[in-house]
Parts: C-alpha cells; sequence; structure tokens
C-alpha cells in the first residue's frame, strides 16, 4: 500500500491541500487576530468609559457579531458554491475576509473619533464573519472532492488544520510586537499583525488562482445539474442533516474558543497568570494540532468517523475538570500542559474527521451550501457566546471554575446525543 506522501504526489493532491490548507490559514489568522486583540486592547481602547468587567463583555460582544455573520456568510457564498463553483467562491471569501482585517488595523480608538470607533469595528468584524462563513465549505470541498475516493477523513482534514497554524500565527505575531513595542502596544503595536495580513492576501491568492476546479463538481457543471437554489433545495431535502451537523460542532467548537480565547482573559483576571505564559502555552498547542488533526482524520478513515467522533465527545467530557486543575496550579510547565491537551488532544480527536463527517452526507449540487450552513449554524450558539458565557459564570460566581467545567460537559453530553442521529458515511462513495 502506497504511503501518504506517496498517494499525494500520484493523485495530485499536493497542490489542492496546499490551496485550501493556506486559505484557511490566512483565513484563521485574521478571525483569531481580532479574538486575541479583543481580549488584550479593545475594552481599554474602544470602551474606555466601561468599569473593567463591563469593558471585557462589550469587546467579547463584538467578538461574537462575526459569529452571527457567519452562517449568513454559509448561506451566500453556499449559494455561490453550488451555483459557480468552488475555486471563484473562495477566491471572494478570501478578499473579502482580508481587507476586512486590514481596516480594522487602520481603525482609531474612541478618544480619537468617539462612538464610531466600536461601531466601525463591528461592522469589520461582521464582514470577517460573512468570510469565514464561506471560506470552510469551499476549502473543505476542495480537498474532499479531489480526493473523494479514498482516506476521505485525511484530506478533508488539512484545511481543518490550517485552523492552528492561523491561530500561532496570530498568537505568535501579537507576542512578537508586544514584545518589540513594549508599553507602545496598546497604542500602535497590536495594528502590525493586521496590516500584514495585506501580504497574506497576496500569497493565497496566487495559489488559488492556479488550482483546477474540483472534479465532482466539473461533472455537475458538464451535465448541467447546478442547483438553480441550492440553499432552499437543500433546507427542503437535507434539513435533518443541516440540524445535526450544527449540534454535533457543539463539543468542539464552544470548548475551542474557551481553550484560546477565555483562557487568556481567565488566565490575566482570575490566575494573575503572566500573559505571554497563557500565549506560549497557545501556541504550542496549535503547532502539536497541527499534526494531530490529520492524523486524527486519517484514523476516522480507518475506524469510521461516527464511532471515532462519539468517543471525542466522551474526551471532551472527562477533561473538563482536569483542565481547570491544571491550570489552577498556577505552575507554568502544568498550566502549559493543560492547554496543549486540551487543543492538540481533546479538540484535535472530534476536529480531525469533523470535516468529512459533515460534507460526506450531502450531494455534490447541494454539498457547499449543506456542508457550509449546518456547520457554521452552530457557531453563535457554541463558539461566539462561548466566551461570553464563560466570563458571566465566573463574575456570577466569584472566579470559580466550576460552572464553566460543567457549561463543557453539557456541550459534550449535547453532541454525543446528536452523533447517534448520523448515519456512518465514512465507506461509502460519494461521487453520485
Amino acid at each position: 500500500m502506497a504511503s501518504i506522501p506517496e498517494q499525494m504526489a500520484e493523485r495530485g493532491m499536493l497542490p489542492v491541500i496546499v490551496a485550501s490548507t493556506l486559505g484557511t490559514t490566512i483565513e484563521w489568522y485574521d478571525f483569531f487576530l481580532y479574538g486575541t486583540v479583543a481580549a488584550l486592547v479593545f475594552p481599554s481602547l474602544y470602551f474606555p468609559q466601561s468599569d473593567a468587567f463591563v469593558g471585557t463583555l462589550l469587546s467579547l460582544t463584538t467578538f461574537l457579531i462575526g459569529f452571527i455573520a457567519r452562517p449568513i456568510g454559509g448561506v451566500i457564498f453556499g449559494h455561490l458554491g453550488d451555483r459557480i463553483g468552488r475555486k471563484s467562491t473562495l477566491i471572494a471569501t478570501l478578499l473579502l475576509m482580508g481587507i476586512s482585517t486590514v481596516l480594522i488595523g487602520c481603525i482609531p480608538g474612541y478618544n480619537v473619533i468617539g462612538v464610531a470607533a466600536p461601531i466601525l469595528i463591528s461592522i469589520l468584524r461582521f464582514c470577517q464573519g460573512l468570510g469565514v462563513g464561506g471560506e470552510w465549505g469551499g476549502s473543505v470541498l476542495l480537498a474532499l472532492e479531489h480526493g473523494h475516493e479514498r482516506n476521505r477523513g485525511f484530506w478533508a482534514s488539512w484545511p481543518q488544520a490550517g485552523v492552528p497554524i492561523g491561530l500561532v500565527l496570530s498568537a505568535g505575531l501579537v507576542a512578537i510586537f508586544a514584545a518589540i513595542s513594549g508599553n507602545q502596544f496598546n497604542t500602535w503595536g497590536w495594528r502590525i499583525p493586521f496590516l500584514l495580513s495585506a501580504l497574506l492576501i497576496a500569497v493565497g491568492l496566487y495559489i488559488r488562482l492556479r488550482i483546477m476546479e474540483t472534479p465532482l463538481f466539473t461533472k455537475v457543471q458538464e451535465s448541467k445539474q447546478e442547483a438553480r437554489l441550492p440553499v432552499l433545495d437543500v433546507l427542503r431535502s437535507n434539513w435533518e442533516e443541516i440540524i445535526l451537523s450544527a449540534a454535533v460542532r457543539f463539543v468542539e467548537q464552544a470548548p475551542f474558543y474557551l481553550f484560546s480565547v477565555f483562557v487568556i482573559v481567565y488566565g490575566a483576571q482570575y490566575l494573575h497568570a503572566d500573559r505571554q505564559l497563557i500565549l506560549a502555552g497557545i501556541y504550542i498547542a496549535a503547532i502539536v494540532e497541527f499534526f494531530t488533526i490529520p492524523y486524527f482524520g486519517y484514523l476516522s478513515d480507518r475506524y469510521g468517523r461516527r464511532g471515532w467522533y462519539m468517543i471525542g465527545c466522551l474526551l471532551m467530557l472527562l477533561f473538563a475538570f482536569p483542565y481547570f486543575l491544571l491550570l489552577n496550579t498556577g505552575n507554568p510547565v502544568l498550566i502549559i500542559l493543560g492547554i496543549v491537551l486540551s487543543l492538540a488532544v481533546c479538540h484535535s480527536f472530534v476536529y480531525g474527521p469533523q470535516a468529512a463527517l459533515i460534507s460526506e452526507r450531502f450531494s455534490t449540487r447541494l454539498r457547499y451550501s449543506g456542508a457550509s450552513i449546518g456547520y457554521q449554524l452552530a457557531a453563535p450558539f457554541a463558539g461566539g457566546l462561548a466566551p461570553l458565557i464563560a466570563a458571566v459564570l465566573l463574575e456570577t460566581f466569584k472566579g470559580s471554575y466550576v460552572p464553566v467545567a460543567l457549561y463543557i460537559v453539557i456541550l459534550a453530553a449535547f453532541s454525543f446525543i446528536a452523533t447517534l442521529g448520523l448515519k456512518e458515511m465514512a465507506h461509502v462513495d460519494i461521487s453520485d
């Protein structure tokens, strides 16, 4: 049997994987960069008239706006992806996301333009959400529909691996420019990583323009079978799969933003831990996760997507309390260990096979719309609300981690039950 690298070379998958993974890397670099800076800078820069807690809540609310936009982006770009193709749609999402990010880096603070500052930030954050809402489906389908015959879980997991790369780039650059700018970080240091997004856009566009349309969608175009109204068609014929696809994501979506965004607030305000230590833990975990995501996607091809995902739900449930116990020790090594285990093991276990788990249950002519809507529908309810809910729980229960840990347990149990409703599709032919 050929090795994975040999299979990639033989089937021409390497350029496809690079194009899809690099695109999601850029998109999520932009998205996570906002989340990191929203926790560290925006409360004082854009909401200076509020006390510390209210300022943090308002800043995280602008973070939520991006998640509210994601299902809308899934609908808009899902329609375009099933009408005009995956490649053209992906170019549009990349441009929308990148331009929005560069502009965020140019917005003056509240003390310069007043209330216009948080309003403009919110609008641009909404545009970021639209871009991410359309990006995921196209990137995953670019990989999955080129390599649909075998190892779909492995191929489709590579765009997922772009998420930790984007996370480590954003966290790493924030750390670098925080060190360079020193006490000027809140003034101009945080803006540089946003402006650097322009360079990433140029590289991403160059690579994506060189990739051909997927073979499965090309067949749909050649036979003139494109859906006229793909969003309406998929809502009518696959509404159960869409709801279940959203429900299975709760175990991954909310905990991920607790592990990568909320942990910054928790570590700084409640544990009084060094900010650089928390950021270091996040991007060490992200580096490890780049390898564990495709590995767990590959294992789901061997052992079945549904069963593997259910085990991942149980793993997340069992780790909820140990995660906070590791953080609360105050020991730098154990803090980093807790962050690494949460992202590189618990999150990767479900995130690796998730792209194929969702995408392979929709037909080619409706796959972009169905997968995007199902995937992004969970975003505002699980991802965007998670840091806000956790912040409120901590404030209400005087800094106790127990309610937040129970919140993770409930999410994991909910997704476990939803996964029971899905059929096993790991070895089913999806070319028809």
